[in-house]
């Protein structure tokens, strides 16, 4: 009995020493955004590297790591979003202001999941640490992202007979959309979140306007 408790304590064990490493690596983004680095994340935590290291792998480790907590809470909130009682014009809106809501809440973070750090500088000697190699990891966030969208939309309305290839065309349409426009706003702020989300959802309106929902699905 004891022999089989041990390994699954220990487990639990390291998935909270993982959580509380995540914690801390996300209070280092939260402050240094793409610049984040393996030694400041390390310090932050009171470990050494290798031990940050041992736990992840690598700078893309921590970064996929990290990536996924966010992903899933942002995916999350969109869904509660697509899932809101109100008509459909109004969830597309709901849905759009969610992740300008949850970018502009904490810009930092997005910054280090989708911008590479500061191009290193001219003197190796004076370099520090480089930051994470985030444009090796973004695309595949976005990708999920789009995916995840392509499946509400495959699951809930009505596209023909080529129903799931345009569900897949339009799920990752409307995340570039709104990773394109997000990142622009957010760079320059030059109307208000609401008047972004009104603009995209009129953009948007067009052809989702007209589709039937699926029979039986919670609509779109």
């Amino acid at each position: 009995m004891e022999t089989t408790r041990q390994p699954a304590d220990q487990d639990r064990s390291a998935q909270q020493r993982r959580r509380e490493l995540l914690e801390a690596a996300d209070r280092v983004v939260l402050r240094d955004g793409p610049g984040a680095s393996m030694n400041a994340i390390a310090a932050e935590a009171g470990i050494t590297k290798p031990i940050l290291y041992r736990h992840f792998g690598d700078k893309g480790g921590l970064y996929r790591a990290l990536a996924k907590r966010h992903t899933d809470a942002l995916l999350d909130s969109l869904r509660a979003a697509l899932d809101a009682p109100a008509d459909r014009r109004r969830r597309i809106a709901a849905t759009l202001d969610t992740y300008l809501a949850a970018i502009e809440a904490r810009p930092q973070v997005y910054r280090f999941l989708m911008h590479p750090a500061e191009s290193p500088v001219a003197d190796p000697a004076q370099q520090p640490e480089a930051g994470f190699d985030i444009g090796r990891h973004s695309a595949p966030v976005l990708r999920r992202l789009g995916e995840e969208l392509a499946q509400v939309i495959g699951d809930r309305v009505d596209l023909g007979p080529d129903g799931a290839r345009r569900a897949r065309v339009w799920g990752h349409g409307i995340v570039g959309m709104m990773h394109a426009a997000g990142d622009w706003w957010l760079g320059e702020r030059p109307c208000s979140r609401a008047e972004l989300v009104a603009d995209l959802t009129d953009l948007l309106w067009g052809r989702l306007s007209s589709v039937a929902d699926r029979d039986g699905s919670p609509g779109f």
